[in-house]
């Protein structure tokens, strides 16, 4: 373990402790496109309801007009209480995440005590702005974060940008390349204190109009056995929504839509 003197202790922040111990934490230099087209997340949503929140995004990751990745997790628990869904650079998204969970449980270890939802929310902010040297190289990273507020006993929403800023959000909202398409459909069915099911189909038509209407956001994958992540976060923690109930309630739209874009025979055709 390492050992500092009362000056120089980085106490709770993990950031700080990294760069103590000599781990580089700079951003890279030069133009990324060099390296090639880099994989980004796409569509991720959430919305408030009765007692916590619900956080859903679609699985695919994009490079260029290539399908980088089928199966990408982008609905993370960040601890018991909080979720990230990531969108944006995959890879500095995915480390930012990582560093983000560490950061929350070495906070706990020394403080003896969790850090508070809108703590995190701001220690996330801080992260995001601090990538903005690779963001400006297009590798940004706009997550959406959200979890049970233990306090207030209540849901909690935020969106960022990629400078870092923090906006909390009283109902839903979206992300990635189709969070046009999926906020609308959110933005019709929304309602205060929605039912836990009622959030999840919800959130499940989001993402199916998302990839409908964009093609870098993927759809649920019947022959892969692939679906999208969807997790609530209340009182109870963070519960990820198994596949089989997203598979029953796939099948459940897609019937729905099969029927609503069936073709209709015209009068008088026929014999």
């Amino acid at each position: 373990m390492p050992v500092f003197a009362p000056g120089d202790d980085p106490g709770s922040n993990f950031p700080d402790l990294l760069r103590r111990l000599g781990a580089d934490v700079t951003p890279p230099a030069g133009d990324v496109a060099t390296a090639g087209a880099v994989p980004h997340a796409t569509t991720c949503v959430a919305v408030r309801i009765a007692g916590g929140v619900v956080m859903a995004g679609d699985r695919r990751a994009t490079a260029g007009n290539w399908i980088s990745h089928r199966s990408m997790e982008k609905v993370v628990e960040a601890d018991r209480f909080s979720a990230v869904a990531i969108a944006g650079a995959a890879g500095p998204a995915m480390e930012m995440v990582k560093i983000f969970q560490l950061q929350l449980e070495h906070y706990e270890k020394v403080e003896g005590m969790a850090l508070s939802l809108e703590g995190k929310a701001n220690q996330l902010s801080s992260m995001i702005r601090a990538n903005l040297q690779a963001a400006m190289m297009g590798m940004g990273v706009v997550p959406i974060f959200g979890g049970y507020d233990e306090r207030r006993r209540t849901g909690r929403l935020w969106a960022f940008d990629v400078t870092g800023g923090r906006y909390e959000e009283r109902e839903h909202v979206a992300t990635g390349s189709g969070s046009l398409h999926a906020s609308t459909v959110v933005k019709l069915g929304y309602r205060p204190e929605l039912p836990r099911d009622d959030a999840v189909d919800l959130v499940c038509r989001a993402l199916w109009e998302a990839a409908d209407a964009d093609s870098a956001t993927g759809g649920p994958d019947a022959l892969r056995g692939i679906y999208p992540v969807v997790a609530t976060v209340t009182s109870d923690g963070f519960v990820r929504v198994d596949d089989a109930e997203l598979a029953t309630r796939y099948h459940a739209i897609a019937d729905a839509v099969r029927d609503r874009t069936a073709v209709q025979p015209s009068e008088g055709a026929g014999g």
